[in-house]
Formats: C-alpha cells, structure tokens, sequence
C-alpha cells in the first residue's frame, strides 16, 4: 500500500518541529564549532520554512524534501556533537 502523501508531510513537519525545539547547542561561544551549530541550525530552521510554505502552495512533495533535508542537518548536528539532546528518539544517530 502506498503511503500517504498528505499524512507523511504532517508527520514529517511535526518531527522537524519537535527535533528544532529540543535542539540545545554544546559548542563554545566564539569558536569554530559554534559557528558550525549555528549553520546546522539555519539550514534546519530554513529547510522548516520552506517547507511551511510549500504546504502553503500547494506542494507537498517539495515540502517533504525540505522536512526531510532540514531533519537530516539537525541528525549531522547530534552526531557531530555541536548538539545536545533530550528525546534520542527524534534523531537517527
């Protein structure tokens, strides 16, 4: 059975949303890695608004992708170490 488009760009929006929320960086202020967490953490927060607004305009499919690339920055971020986590479930490393 196919998924459903509709429910897996709700669902993925949600996680994207709950994983921006519990993000905490670990990095120093001032040094490279900081610096690091901060891009990591635009690209996620961008990839989040793009994704809103492909909802908005009626594309699902490209909303998805923006979910999902902006979730895998957050996931680079945890593994790297720039960032500190409270739910593990919501992040693959």
């Amino acid at each position: 059975m196919a998924a459903d488009l509709t429910e897996k760009v709700g669902r993925y929006q949600k996680l994207l949303r709950a994983a921006l929320d519990d993000v905490k960086k670990t990095t120093p202020e001032g040094t490279h890695m900081n610096r690091v967490a901060d891009d990591y953490l635009n690209m996620a927060r961008c990839y989040y608004d793009d994704g809103s607004n492909f909802i908005k305009e009626n594309d699902p499919v490209n909303a998805l992708v923006c979910f999902s690339y902006g979730h895998a920055w957050l996931d680079a971020g945890v593994r790297l170490g720039v960032f500190a986590v409270t739910n593990r479930e919501l992040f693959a490393a």
